[in-house]
């Protein structure tokens, strides 16, 4: 059994500001996925899930399903993920939100034009 272990958490409010600022952001319709590779450790995941999403119960609900999401399909290579859930994804029946997850995690470590650039380069800031 895959377990969520602590050395998996991204905690810090400075890794998280690290990982938008230098990662690769994917958008879908029930999340947002922002990816950054490391140089060693364990895939870490990190949820953001803000009060303008709902209340703490359907936070709380995207909270546990990116966990899990990520508990079963936890990538091997080392890399920071951080989740930022849509409120449809609180309704979406499970198997979609798993489909969309691994798309963008997919779509996160493929090397190509459009992902060979971090944010702040596509977005004119060197």
């Amino acid at each position: 059994m895959a377990r969520f272990l602590p050395a998996e958490h991204v905690r810090k409010r400075a890794d998280f500001e690290l990982i938008y600022k230098t990662g690769f952001k994917r958008s879908g319709r029930l999340m947002t996925m922002f990816t950054r590779d490391r140089e060693a450790g364990p895939a870490r995941l990190g949820i953001a899930a803000t009060r303008k999403m709902g209340p703490a119960v359907e936070r709380n609900r995207a909270k546990r399903l990116a966990r899990e999401l990520f508990r079963h399909h936890k990538p091997e290579s080392p890399m920071d993920v951080v989740v930022v859930p849509r409120r449809e994804m609180i309704a979406a029946p499970y198997a979609r939100v798993e489909a969309e997850f691994l798309s963008l995690l997919a779509r996160s470590t493929r090397s190509g034009p459009t992902s060979s650039t971090p944010n702040s380069l596509r977005a004119g800031r060197a």
